[in-house]
């Protein structure tokens, strides 16, 4: 028996590795050298592409394809409709399967709906790109960008909230009272 469910309409192809408790909808379809940690949730119409590697915890929305190149550390979300490209110059008579560009996605971030990630641009642990965004950089860790092209607008903690930085460079997450520090253009998460 399988330790994961998938609906009857998905597309399980042989030689991907599926995690425990996963939970594949509608219309999805996970390809050959996939590869899925423990209690992902794919959304319907979502395609994992060969060589794909989804960590522990993955929400990928509906309507997303994760194309070849892509990484995505454990309890990323996807929001619906955002696109991965692997591609920097694609063309539809030029062959270029041997030039896939790599993007990681770090722990804990959140890539809005509908927005788009230019492959090779790498998203920080526990950032959180808006709706819409377009990114053409590497977003640093605990950021929110918005926009397009995608530029930073705040600082937010790894549960989701903006953080304000008092003149000590110290902020409080306002719902479970974690402390970060801001210090050289970046932030990080204070461990007691």
């Amino acid at each position: 028996m399988d330790e994961y469910f998938a609906h009857e309409t998905a597309v399980i192809d042989e030689g991907c590795s599926i995690g425990k408790g996963c939970r594949i909808w509608h219309f999805s379809h996970i390809m050959t050298g996939a590869m899925l940690g423990e209690r992902c949730n794919l959304g319907q119409n979502v395609v994992i592409s060969p060589g794909v590697v989804l960590g522990n915890n993955v929400k990928v929305q509906n309507n997303v394809s994760v194309y070849t190149g892509v990484i995505c550390e454990d309890d990323v979300f996807l929001g619906p409709s955002m696109v991965f490209t692997n591609i920097v110059n694609p063309r539809s008579a030029v062959v270029r399967r041997d030039q896939y560009v790599e993007t990681k996605v770090g722990k804990g971030a959140s890539i809005g709906a509908n927005a788009t990630i230019i492959c090779g641009n790498n998203i920080g642990e526990y950032a959180f790109i808006g709706a819409g965004a377009v990114v053409t950089k590497d977003v640093e860790p605990y950021s929110l960008v918005i926009g397009n092209p995608a530029r930073h607008a705040a600082w937010m903690s790894e549960y989701g909230h903006r953080l304000e930085f008092g003149d000590d460079n110290i902020a409080v997450c306002p719902e479970n009272g974690d402390k970060y520090s801001f210090s050289g253009n970046k932030v990080s998460k204070i461990i007691d």
